[in-house]
C-alpha cells in the first residue's frame, strides 16, 4: 500500500496533475479504466473522432465524486474541452500499466488517492462571492455561505463556516463603523471557554457571531446583560430559531438582540450602495476588501479568502 502511494505520489509532482481539468481526467480514467483489459491502450479511451476524452465531461466527474459524499463541482466542463486533457490520458494509461505489470494495482485505493487530491484540491481554493445582478444581495451572501458549509462538510473538524461568518461579521462593522476602533480575533476551531465578553464589543454591545447557537452562549449572554452589556447574536436561520428558544428558557429572550447573518449584512450593504445597482457592486467589493485584510491579519489559512467572480 505505501509503494502504491508513493507511485502515486510521484506520478501527480512529476506530472503536475494538480488543476481541476487533470483532475477530472484522473477521476473519470480510474473509474473506467476498471473495465478494460490490460494491457491499456489509448483507443480505449478517445472518441471516434479522436480529439477528446471519451466519456469526460462535467456529469461524469460528478457522479463519482457523489459516491464519496462530494457535492461541489469540480470543473463546468469536466476537463473535456481541456488541450492537456488527451496528453494526461496517455500518461495515465502508461502509468496504469506500469502499475499492473508491477502487480501494485488496486483500484479502490487509487480512486481514494484522487478523490483525496479533490477535497485538497477544494481545500486549497478560495470561496467566491458571484456578482450577479439579477440575484438580491442577501443570496449573494447565503449563496457564499453555503459555499462555506459545503466546504466543512467536505472537511470534517475545520470550521469553514464559523471563520467566514465572524469575519464578514467584523468586514461589515468596518465598512458601516470606519472610525470605530475595535479587535478582531482570528476564529478558534476548538471549542474551548473564552475569557473574551464577546466575539466584537462595540460601545456598550457584545456580538456573539455562531452557526449554532448553545446553551454556554445563552449563559455568556446572561453575564454580558449582568455587565451592563447588551448582548446581539448573529447567526444562520436555523441557528436564529434555536437562540430564541434557548434564550426564552433562561427568561432573557426580550433581553437579546437575534439576527439571521444574511439580513445583517445584506442590509448595511444595501444602505452604504444607496440602493443603486452599481454603487452595490462596489459596497460589495469594498466588503469583500475588508474581509480579506481580516484573513491576512488574522487567519494562516488563504483559502479562507474570497475572490469576486
Amino acid at each position: 500500500m505505501g509503494l502504491l502511494e508513493n507511485e502515486l505520489d510521484d506520478f501527480i509532482r512529476i506530472n503536475h496533475i494538480k488543476s481541476k481539468g487533470s483532475l477530472s481526467v484522473m477521476i473519470v480514467m480510474t473509474r473506467r479504466a476498471q473495465e478494460k483489459d490490460f494491457p491499456l491502450k489509448e483507443e480505449d479511451f478517445l472518441t471516434k473522432a479522436g480529439g477528446q476524452v471519451k466519456g469526460l465531461g462535467k456529469n461524469a466527474v460528478q457522479k463519482i465524486l457523489n459516491d464519496y459524499g462530494i457535492h461541489r463541482t469540480l470543473a463546468e466542463e469536466g476537463g473535456r474541452t481541456s488541450r492537456g486533457s488527451i496528453n494526461n490520458m496517455n500518461l495515465y494509461i502508461d502509468f496504469l500499466n506500469m502499475l499492473y505489470n508491477k502487480g501494485i494495482l488496486q483500484w479502490g485505493a487509487i480512486e481514494k488517492h484522487w478523490i483525496n487530491q479533490v477535497k485538497r484540491y477544494f481545500s486549497s481554493t478560495p470561496f467566491k462571492i458571484r456578482m450577479d445582478t439579477s440575484k438580491s444581495t442577501r443570496v449573494v451572501i447565503r449563496d457564499l455561505l453555503d459555499d462555506a458549509f459545503k466546504k466543512q462538510s467536505e472537511n470534517p473538524g475545520t470550521m469553514y463556516a464559523g471563520a467566514v461568518m465572524q469575519h464578514l461579521v467584523g468586514a461589515k462593522l468596518k465598512l458601516v463603523l470606519p472610525n470605530e476602533k475595535f479587535d478582531i480575533h482570528g476564529f478558534s476551531v476548538a471549542d474551548q471557554p473564552s475569557g473574551r465578553k464577546g466575539d466584537f464589543l462595540l460601545g456598550s454591545a457584545s456580538i456573539h457571531v455562531t452557526t449554532a447557537p448553545t446553551e454556554a452562549l445563552i449563559r455568556k449572554c446572561l453575564d454580558n446583560l449582568n455587565q451592563g452589556l447588551k448582548p446581539v447574536i448573529v447567526t444562520t436561520s436555523k441557528g436564529a430559531g434555536g437562540a430564541e428558544a434557548l434564550a426564552g428558557d433562561l427568561g432573557i429572550a426580550e433581553r437579546i438582540d437575534i439576527f439571521e447573518i444574511e439580513q445583517f449584512v445584506a442590509t448595511n450593504v444595501m444602505e452604504l450602495g444607496r440602493f443603486v445597482s452599481v454603487e452595490l457592486n462596489v459596497t460589495v467589493r469594498d466588503l469583500v476588501k475588508q474581509y480579506n485584510n481580516i484573513i491576512n491579519a488574522c487567519e494562516t489559512d488563504p483559502s479562507l479568502k474570497i475572490e469576486l467572480a
